[in-house]
């Protein structure tokens, strides 16, 4: 279950040529790819694109009118081996990831559908996951690109020039025989707005016609003597027929006057917030008419020699916006310029920061300096003042890191791990990628490292107890979408083979979670499209785990705990694997909460339950908050004038999980939480009890509020 369903915005990728579409970046990028007349498409979730995965999903039926076939791939590296389809074949192909970590899994497979070149159009849409918003390694696409020699598109953040560059995309794929990268920002993926559209086009062929239409060429295969000539074909051939193309299609932009001493060359990505940049400082205005030249690169790699010399011809100085780093095409420009014999000054990274996202305060600053270096006659708007070292803000409001949500089925476990220590001391945990990272963060602090989706245990190898050491069982965590991605085969395959003997835990939440909730192979809803319902111990003990143990209630920390202890002292040698079973609260939220609305509406009777804290029984130790760290949590002043410590407190976004009372209990016997239940429309009988209880409870405090008035208090 996504978090979000597009089954009614799909339905706007029927429209045909002249009608206008109004939708999301991610919406529009689809909508191309039908334009496109693309034979498959294939991917794997993660932001920012994971709604392009979800747009796909929902899309499959439009997409199997049109003869398109929609493969929900595994893993990066298996929707990258798709694209061996264009290689013989006229198909035209798209898949789509996360950057730059699935464009790492991918590698592979990219390197070699590179190498040995394409036949039909073979496109990879990447989320570049970079800046403030990210929640990955800062690195850039762009150095893939360059090393692989793949094309690289990075369109100016608008529908109808997304549009533009996915259809261009295929064609100069198929004009140099290279598969094509088009990344987008996140403000790309999200952005909205509206274009002309087309009709949507069926494949020229479809996979189905190419596979019973063998073709081979031995030429296309990456292996000797083939492989060799691959590289002169990339130098010889493909590079300069892509040079033509990005060329003669004016796929690069130009804005503003034809002629000035300065210029600026931006990332297309970045246009958008550098026209804010320029808008500040009164060198634009909100519809972009610049008062600077500006050479838009919607085709970041490769550059076109003769338009870079063109721009830079006559200018003192251009101001090269490029995030990130290294300054891949600053160096090209200064190499491009040298060798035209041109003089002209390239300014980057000596005014701009070299690490960090190029937020609108910072192109601003940037801009500023260039103009006040390079053309000091020029007037600006005054600028804005500077923004303090540290905001007003930020000293007034204090941090908060990211953490579980409220409800989630992860947090027990991690309370649970942190009760086995304080028994057997501190351990060595092999954390992966997945919400369960937030354990690293306060309350818990648990996680030593993180490697990879899905490597989670292959990280623990190393950690192999010796007996004559003395030394613990490394925990190794990973997500139920990390096992099916990865951690099968690179973790618990290796781990039986080695036969290490450190202690998995696979948190099994039903989807893969982190991604958006889309189903994976352990997933016990219904698809109709996918087969789920495969269970992870099934699957662990097929490749040859002999001790494994299925908790489906994570809420029971007690049990947690129990099992854990028992998997790190277990004499049995060998890897053991502790399945962690509930679903995830987000999604058992999205599913609950609108049947139970519809079923209040209808008059029926819903019960909800949540938990509370008896403030007069409440010791204010805090144990619940410490070993949970629940965001429903919190503290209020102790109602016992004798007692100094606050509290604890369960605000109305209780989801009645239970896990703060069971942690407590586990902790130290704690009597102060109470369960109750709330009932919308309830029966005459439940209301005539609920006046009756109320009216004994008011008699009973009237009784002992004349009891302490008769004492003096």
């Amino acid at each position: 279950m996504a978090e979000r369903s597009f089954k009614k915005e799909v339905e706007q990728l029927r429209i045909g040529a002249g009608a206008t579409f109004e939708g999301e970046g991610i919406l529009a990028v689809t909508k191309a790819l039908l334009q496109a007349g693309v034979a498959y498409v294939g991917g794997y979730q993660g932001a920012p694109i994971s709604h392009l995965m979800d747009v796909f999903a929902d899309a499959d039926p439009l997409l199997r009118e049109l003869g398109v076939h929609f493969e929900s791939n595994a893993n990066e590296a298996s929707a990258a081996a798709m694209l061996a389809a264009s290689v013989n074949y006229p198909l035209r192909g798209a898949v789509a990831w996360k950057s730059v970590v699935g464009t790492n899994v991918a590698s592979d497979a990219l390197s070699n559908v590179a190498s040995g070149g394409v036949t039909g159009g073979a496109l990879v849409i990447v989320g570049e996951d970079y800046g403030e918003g990210s929640s990955i390694m800062q690195e850039r696409t762009h150095a893939f690109a360059m090393k692989s020699q793949m094309w690289l598109l990075d369109p100016r953040p608008n529908l109808s020039k997304i549009v533009e560059m996915v259809e261009k995309g295929f064609e100069l794929s198929e004009a140099s025989n290279t598969p094509v990268m088009l990344e987008l920002r996140v403000r790309g993926c999200h952005l909205t707005g509206r274009f002309v559209a087309k009709d949507n086009k069926r494949p020229v062929m479809t996979v189905g016609e190419a596979a019973a239409n063998p073709r081979r060429d031995l030429d296309r295969i990456v292996l000797p003597p083939a492989n060799f000539l691959h590289e002169h074909e990339k130098i010889e051939k493909r590079w300069p027929a892509a040079v033509r193309f990005v060329a003669d299609q004016r796929l690069n932009e130009w804005f503003g006057p034809d002629r000035d001493d300065i210029g600026i060359i931006v990332q297309g990505g970045l246009y958008n917030t550098l026209n804010r940049a320029l808008e500040l400082v009164g060198l634009s205005d909100v519809y972009g008419a610049a008062k600077a030249p500006i050479y838009c690169l919607n085709v970041t790699y490769p550059l076109v020699p003769q338009e870079i010399k063109d721009f830079c011809a006559g200018k003192t100085a251009v101001l090269i916006v490029e995030e990130g780093q290294p300054e891949f095409i600053e160096h090209e420009l200064n190499t491009l310029l040298r060798r035209a014999d041109l003089q002209t000054q390239v300014v980057g990274k000596e005014i701009f920061p070299r690490a960090g996202e190029y937020s609108g305060q910072v192109l601003r600053d940037g801009v500023i300096a260039f103009m006040r270096r390079w053309a000091p006659d020029r007037a600006l708007t005054t600028p804005l003042p500077p923004v303090p070292a540290e905001p007003a803000l930020a000293r007034e409001v204090p941090q908060r890191p990211a953490g579980f949500c409220t409800g989630c089925p992860e947090r027990p476990i991690f309370s649970a791990m942190k009760l086995v220590q304080r028994e057997v001391g501190d351990l060595h945990v092999s954390a992966d990628i997945g919400c369960h990272l937030f354990s690293i963060l306060p309350p818990f602090h648990i996680g030593n490292t993180t490697m990879g989706y899905g490597l989670g245990t292959a990280a623990a190898a190393a950690f192999r107890p010796k007996e004559s050491s003395g030394s613990k069982r490394a925990v190794a965590v990973m997500g139920d979408g990390g096992f099916w991605h990865n951690g099968l085969t690179s973790g618990i395959g290796n781990a039986v083979f080695n036969q290490d003997d450190n202690v998995t835990i696979i948190v099994d939440n039903g989807y893969s979670a982190a991604t958006g909730g889309q189903d994976v192979l352990s997933s016990k809803a219904d698809n109709a499209t996918r087969k789920t319902k495969h269970p992870i111990e099934k699957a662990v003990r097929g490749i040859g785990v002999a001790w494994a143990r299925t908790l489906t209630h994570t809420y029971d920390v007690a049990k947690m705990r129990d099992t854990l202890k028992e998997a790190l002292t277990s004499p049995e040698k060998g890897p053991k694997v502790i399945i962690a079973q509930s679903e995830c609260m987000l999604n058992k939220q999205r599913r609950v909460k609108p049947l139970m609305a519809k079923a209040a509406k209808e008059g029926k009777r819903v019960v909800r339950e949540r938990f509370g804290v008896d403030p007069d029984t409440c010791t204010g130790d805090h144990a619940c908050i410490r070993l949970s760290g629940c965001p429903s949590l919190s503290i209020r002043p102790n109602p016992d004038p004798l007692r100094l410590s606050p509290v604890t407190h369960i605000d109305d976004s209780c989801v009645g999980c239970g896990n703060c009372g069971e942690v407590a209990h586990a902790a130290i016997l704690c009597p102060s939480f109470y369960k109750t239940a709330i009932v919308t429309n309830p029966s005459r009988w439940e209301s005539l009890r609920h006046r009756f209880v109320q009216r004994v409870i008011e008699w009973l405090q009237q009784g002992h509020a004349r009891a302490l008035a008769a004492r003096g208090f």
